[in-house]
């Protein structure tokens, strides 16, 4: 049967005192108390009874290592009456437990490892504490404070506060729909006239922000907004603080006889640093309302679309821990999105955030490292990172176990960047992490490993690795352990050019044997790899690879669909190295590697590294006298290169230029037909563009505007006018007709009538090697016909882009004048070269 709300007629109260703990986190005691509620009938007789557990913080802030701990017990059991004044000793020997517990934890964490705190300490506040102990049951007392003046409105809002941090107490509170709204309305007309008063109401609001079925209230009263104009104004205010005391130093320090002077900036001083504790404690339970908002991604949107992130930059000047906590980890949130992270670049949060690398409070350390993780994904701000001098400070950090693993991963991102690498130099980082490595387990942390990794990809720090025994302690692990991540790291120190590499002499024994047994396996391809770099000079690659029965390896390896791409690549590699060796490019000549690796190039013509590796070949071997012959006469790795000279890749076309440039001076006749190439190649593309400008001027209409213009321009085919194209320079002074009358002579004069067809010069003339066999070209070349050589014209790409640049002149024929490059008409030394004179 329910209880009618008419048959209650009185209340009556039991408090039990209970027991008395510290806190775990805060300088606090905690007393446990029983509160029993019973209502009781007309009669007197119980209707219902209901008893809970129930606690009390009192945060004892203002204990040191000097603090009369007797007097302090005195003084917390008078003013809580839920502690019984015979607990004096034990309350006496609680304050003695935290006053010795703060010395132990900041002793261990400066040299042990300790649990960190990842969310900031719900905010304590004292400037608004009061004596009286608050009831639920008294709610509508403590609502018509709300009401009176300004002292019982900080005192009714202290005693809700009291209430709303017990979360027991919030769902009442959040049915009682008065409550909430007298203190939104309060909070909203009188914020400006106390900050305790806004403080407390705040914090209230923040207690139901710490429950996600709180938040579409406050989100309906819009108190997220109302707290970013109360920080926005807050932070002005403070700013003008500032400046003002500022102003009575300057006075001062000029005036130094003046007492009166000094005493007012003392003063002032003492008043400001009281003002600014309230402000901070106002900051603090505002922005931490706003964090536990902030969930909703939405609604954290709307924060930033109002500035929360500039005033949260702007905060972190400040000098409170807690503060500061709070801020840093509101920052680290929204440091995920690339629009804030920009925002903070721009309010220069590196500078701002360097001063708290390192501190003494560790949570605050631990959440900043952990802002500049995210941050240091974005290469300019690692650059401002090395620019303030954070690395020397990082560095310093990898002592400490509590935040080694994110400064590690820090300075992984840092040593990215090329520039950033030789800055490790001037730390004591390689020497640590070396340390590190060489003294971890058998398997490392993957970020110290990919530190490692990256600061041996740079000549300097590789040789800092190397000094004393580093590379043989590096090796002893490695084979050890069987590593393909350290062998990875010394894979990097074997690319650089001197002394290091020779280092290497003595492995390579250790190195073969590793690749000859270990065909899939990541160690042996680091090994494989190690080899491919070692480009020595007095090394007897012929020795190696007889030694090491290593050419039937190699052969095996190269057979289309036998090895994975990986070890392809690094075979391909490992030939082009020892082919620096007259004998050894005999002995892989003799092999028939030479045909192998053609048959590769057909296979892999996809893969750009394998094909340009392949050149590379090539081109080694075109040098030594035993082998250039065996290219040039027994293969067609010519004509595929003459292929490859115009790829898309650049450094393909770099490597098959060089390499066709030393064809071309070893054999005629590979030499004339790289030069048709070539003029095919500039002379396709100059048809391309002529043809492409004619299509988009015609469909203009408005090209040749003016009809005192040879009539050819408008209705005919330019390409069927050939004295257009092989007509010498006139002067400035000729009409085009005469011109033309002065370019249908001889053919020293430009062209020879009796190859005209019909009156044309057709573009397949220039196509082809040669019109008719036996018979020499226009240019008096003996003409090639295709069945004298198996060749198939190059294949002119898809598109490209327009070769006459801005700033050539242009004749008035729309021809380029004194311009070098493809797809140009040829200048006089090129049509020397192209045996055209």
């Amino acid at each position: 049967m329910m209880m009618q709300a008419e048959d209650a007629r009185y209340l009556k109260r039991k408090v039990k005192g209970g027991s008395i703990d510290v806190h775990p986190t805060e300088k606090a005691l905690v007393v446990n108390y029983e509160l029993e509620a019973t209502i009781l009938g007309e009669m007197g007789d119980p209707m219902l009874g209901e008893r809970k557990e129930c606690q009390k913080i009192i945060r004892v802030k203002n204990l040191h290592e000097n603090s009369d701990l007797t007097a302090l017990a005195r003084e917390i059991i008078d003013k809580c009456k839920l502690i019984h004044p015979a607990k004096l000793p034990e309350v006496e020997q609680l304050l003695y437990y935290l006053q010795n517990r703060k010395e132990a934890t900041a002793s261990k964490a400066s040299h042990g490892k300790t649990q960190l705190s990842d969310k900031p300490e719900d905010p304590g506040i004292d400037a608004t504490e009061v004596d009286e102990v608050a009831n639920i049951n008294d709610v509508d007392e403590y609502l018509e404070m709300l009401y009176e003046d300004l002292p019982d409105k900080i005192k009714g809002s202290a005693l809700l506060l009291q209430l709303a941090r017990n979360p027991d107490n919030l769902e009442e509170l959040f049915q009682n729909e008065t409550v909430v709204s007298a203190l939104v309305r309060l909070l909203r007309e009188d914020w400006k006239r106390s900050t305790d008063m806004a403080t407390n109401i705040i914090y209230i609001f923040f207690c139901f922000s710490s429950f996600s079925q709180f938040h579409g209230v406050i989100l309906h009263f819009k108190i997220g907004a109302l707290c970013m104009t109360i920080i926005d104004h807050e932070l002005r205010k403070q700013k003008m603080w500032l400046e003002e005391l500022q102003k009575k130093k300057k006075a001062s320090e000029a005036d130094k006889n003046s007492s009166k002077l000094r005493e007012d900036y003392e003063k002032s001083l003492n008043k400001y640093q009281g003002l600014l504790h309230k402000q901070e404690q106002l900051l603090r339970v505002a922005f931490y309302l706003l964090l536990n908002l902030a969930e909703d991604l939405k609604v954290e949107v709307k924060m930033r679309n109002k500035g929360i992130v500039r005033m949260l930059v702007q905060t972190v000047d400040r000098d409170n821990f807690e503060l500061l906590i709070l801020v840093v980890s509101f920052l680290k949130k929204l440091s995920i999105f690339i629009e804030n992270k920009k925002e903070m670049a721009d309010l220069n949060i590196i500078e701002k955030v360097t001063k708290l690398v390192p501190c003494d409070h560790e949570d605050l350390l631990h959440i900043t490292l952990r802002l500049l993780l995210n941050l240091s994904f974005d290469p300019d701000l690692r650059s401002k990172m090395i620019k303030y001098g954070l690395l020397p400070k990082l560095v310093g950090l990898l002592t400490n176990e509590n935040h080694r693993l994110i400064v590690l991963c820090i300075l992984y991102h840092i040593s990215m960047d090329d520039k950033a690498k030789s800055m490790f130099t001037y730390t004591d980082c390689i020497p640590m992490v070396m340390k590190m490595l060489l003294e971890s387990p058998e398997h490392p942390d993957m970020e110290l490993l990919a530190l490692c990794i990256n600061l041996a990809a740079n000549k300097r720090t590789a040789a800092i690795i190397c000094e004393g025994s580093g590379l043989k302690m590096l090796m002893k692990r490695a084979f050890k352990f069987h590593d393909p991540f350290v062998m990875k790291m010394v894979r990097n120190i074997s690319q650089h050019e001197g002394e290091t590499k020779n280092l290497f002499i003595d492995y390579i024994s250790d190195l073969c044997t590793a690749v000859l047994n270990g065909d899939s396996d990541d160690f042996a391809l680091e090994c494989l790899g190690i080899l491919g770099n070692l480009t020595i000079p007095d090394l007897d690659y012929e020795l190696i690879l007889k030694e090491y029965d290593l050419i039937p390896w190699i052969k095996n390896k190269l057979q289309p669909g036998v090895a994975k791409d990986d070890w392809v690549l690094e075979v391909v590699i490992l030939v082009g190295t020892v082919c620096s060796d007259d004998a050894c490019a005999r002995l892989l000549a003799d092999s028939n590697v030479i045909h192998l690796l053609i048959e590769l190039l057909n296979a892999k013509q996809e893969d750009d590294e394998v094909v340009c590796q392949i050149i590379y070949v090539f081109y080694q071997m075109i040098f030594h006298e035993a082998t250039r012959e065996i290219i040039i006469k027994e293969t067609q790795a010519p004509a595929y290169l003459i292929d490859l000279m115009h790829d898309k890749n650049a450094e393909i076309r770099k490597v098959c230029d060089n390499t066709l440039d030393m064809i071309a001076e070893f054999d005629e006749e590979w030499a004339k037909r790289i030069q048709l190439e070539k003029f095919r190649w500039h002379n396709s593309q100059w048809l391309e563009m002529v043809e492409t400008r004619q299509a988009e001027d015609f469909s203009d209409g408005y090209m040749y505007p003016d009809d005192s213009l040879d009539p050819y321009l408008h209705d005919a085919d330019i390409l069927d006018r050939p004295d257009l194209f092989y007509a010498p320079a006139s002067s400035s002074s000729e009409t085009m007709q005469d011109q033309a009358q002065t370019t249908t002579g001889s053919a020293k004069d430009g062209y020879d009538q009796g190859l005209m067809l019909d009156g044309h010069l057709t573009p397949e003339y220039i196509d082809d090697g040669g019109l008719y066999n036996g018979h020499r070209d226009y240019y008096g070349r003996q003409g090639y016909l295709e069945e004298d050589y198996d060749y198939e014209p190059y294949v002119r790409p898809e598109g490209h882009l327009g070769f006459v640049q801005e700033g050539h002149h242009m004749d008035r024929y729309s021809r380029a004048v004194g311009m070098g490059g493809y797809g140009i008409y040829p200048s006089d030394e090129e049509e020397s070269a192209y045996g055209m004179r």
